[in-house]
């Protein structure tokens, strides 16, 4: 039942979109001409030269829908990814439709203002209807309509997250009726999702045609299974999803690559491995790096003299840290106590009211000044505008023993900021916690990614409680 709904909810959808793709051509042309203009002047195509484009726009935007997943199921999508393609089906759209109009055809008479109000009216509509249809669903599915009715075929940890995330998110849709195993006794319940019997049930329970989904979620242990139950499920012509338990041996976002016909698995998605990537991301350090160097030479120069005013010792300060690869490289900071010997100087990090930290150095370090040198370093390619926190190597050495994944982070450049940085994670707080949120942006890496933690920082990341 719930498919051939899907179904017709999806073509409903395609003619709903089609509509409101039409209408606001219409009203575009209208807005113009009508609204803001007392009505087509001298030399304005007719409205019947304009809507004769409506069915190649309409088709067009239809298929840009479908390559950019606004089709996708919207269980599980969250709001902005489905504005996101709306908005990017809509930005090809108008620039092809603009190409195709002024460069190819030549037809320069077609408004510039009617094709932008099209692109504004069309996204701002098709969004909101969008929106009002997700609520519509939420409000459904809380009443107990349009559920969709899982069997998870094998008891592991992947299951229990797989019940943890459907519990938390009741708006999905998603109802756990049971779960087959061979090891978990009937009758034993997880978040009120019961054990049913043995996987030999399945060929029991499929012909009954209640289910909408399979969930394969075997343990490691179990994999042998594995083939035939598939083998059951493929029969049964009912949906079957694979949910690996593997996040003991993978614990993190994997991906795959065709080789010659042969699916092989990366442990973990680094966008930065990418050559492109790379050269984007170092051209926007140097760039950046050479305008803060411009910018803040005001502030650096009046730092250093007062820290030269303040004690005696140099300037700068210049300590090891391991960057890119696991290669060690000096970091620059403005020097913030008083002149210590090497073995002074290795000693655990710096703690509240210590006494080494200078007037002078305790203002810096609250306000995060004494980072600006690292400038020169994001210049001289040993570090990023963004990324994790180098670390000196006596705790590199202790930390990749004492925290799984730690060295991940030396997967890509140390940062002046980072993820960790702007949400709070400075000074003495969790190593632990520090590394979830740079491995997460070690794995989530985009331009705009970059873009907004640097405005977080202007906001959030130079003055921090932590920073002492």
């Amino acid at each position: 039942m719930i498919k051939d709904n899907q179904k017709v909810f999806n073509r409903l959808m395609v003619v709903v979109d089609a509509a409101i793709t039409a209408v606001s051509f219409m009203l575009a042309y209208y807005f113009k001409f009508y609204f803001l203009d007392d009505g087509p002047g001298i030399g304005v195509l007719p409205a019947e030269d304009y809507f004769m484009l409506l069915p190649f726009i309409v088709l067009t935007y239809v298929l840009l829908y479908y390559s950019c997943s606004v089709y996708a199921p919207k269980r599980t999508i969250r709001r902005r990814f489905e504005i996101y393609g709306i908005i990017k089906s809509n930005t090809i759209g108008i620039v092809a439709l603009i190409i195709v109009l002024y460069m190819i055809i030549r037809e320069i008479n077609f408004s510039r203002s009617v094709m932008a109000f099209f692109y504004l009216f069309n996204v701002f509509f098709t969004s909101c209807f969008r929106l009002a249809l997700r609520k519509g669903l939420r409000t459904i599915r809380k009443k107990g309509y349009n559920l969709k009715h899982i069997l998870l075929v094998g008891y592991s940890r992947a299951a229990e997250e797989y019940i943890d995330r459907l519990t938390d998110n009741p708006q999905w849709g998603y109802v756990a009726c049971g779960i087959l195993d061979n090891r978990i006794p009937a009758g034993t319940v997880y978040k009120g999702v019961k054990v049913l019997g043995r996987l030999g049930n399945l060929e029991v329970i499929l012909p009954e045609n209640k289910l909408d989904e399979i969930a394969i979620s075997l343990s490691l242990q179990d994999y042998d299974y594995l083939e035939s139950i598939v083998s059951v499920c493929e029969k049964s012509g009912v949906h079957t999803k694979f949910i690996p338990d593997y996040n003991s041996l993978i614990p993190t976002k994997p991906y795959t690559e065709d080789l010659m016909g042969l699916p092989v698995i990366n442990i973990r998605y680094v966008p930065l491995t990418n050559t492109g990537n790379m050269i984007i991301k170092r051209m926007v350090d140097i760039v950046g790096s050479l305008c803060g160097i411009v910018i803040t030479s005001p502030v650096m120069l009046a730092a250093a003299l007062m820290v030269w005013l303040s004690s005696p010792g140099t300037v700068i300060f210049r300590q090891e840290r391991v960057g890119l690869h696991n290669k060690p490289f000096y970091m620059y900071k403005f020097r913030t106590m008083e002149k210590q010997s090497p073995k002074e100087e290795r000693r655990a990090w710096t703690v509240r009211n210590d006494p080494r930290v200078t007037p002078v150095g305790k203002f810096l370090r609250r306000t995060s000044l004494d980072e600006l040198p690292q400038l020169f370093n994001i210049l001289r390619g040993d570090m990023s505008l963004v990324g994790p926190r180098p670390e000196r190597p006596l705790f590199v050495e202790k930390f990749r023993e004492e925290i799984p994944r730690y060295m991940v982070k030396h997967q890509v450049r140390p940062g002046l900021t980072g993820w960790a940085q702007v949400n709070g994670l400075r000074g003495n707080t969790s190593i632990r916690k520090r590394i979830e949120y740079d491995i997460y942006y070690i794995e989530n890496w985009t331009l705009g990614f970059d873009l907004k933690i640097i405005l977080m920082t202007f906001f959030t990341g130079f003055i921090n409680k932590n920073a002492y």
